[in-house]
């Protein structure tokens, strides 16, 4: 399995931005996927963002546009661009590697727990 590491959230204010990185311990193999999930207090985990090894995205609904997933090869690291963030945004984010079927399935509600690797997180406040 492949180890993750994600760097440290952090707090702002709505309209505020940040962005979170998570290096993996090894490249993306094809037909495997890195993305974001988030868990916000008293929900379930669901997908925000997928990417591939071809740089082809996925987002959650309720991005609307204001996140930006990216993979930088060379150094096998994730981003999350996160913008305009308002206090729905507020979770516990996760980077997580594994099957794009499954993963991108996640995305209409499929369970992808089980399927992938999982960094241990790190947290996302948004103040009003």
């Amino acid at each position: 399995q492949v180890q993750l590491v994600e760097s440290a959230g952090g707090s702002v204010q709505s309209g505020g931005s940040l962005t979170l990185s998570c290096t993996a311990s090894r490249y993306m193999l094809s037909g495997y996927c890195m993305g974001w999930f988030r868990r916000a207090p008293g929900k379930r985990r669901v997908a925000v963002a997928i990417i591939d090894a071809y740089d082809t995205a996925n987002y959650g609904d309720f991005v609307l546009g204001r996140f930006t997933i990216s993979h930088e090869t060379n150094t096998n690291t994730l981003y999350l661009q996160m913008n305009n963030l308002i206090p729905e945004d507020t979770a516990m984010y996760y980077c997580t590697a594994g099957p794009c079927q499954e993963m991108r399935s996640s995305l209409s509600g499929f369970n992808y727990e089980g399927y992938g690797s999982w960094g241990q997180g790190t947290q996302v406040s948004v103040s009003p």
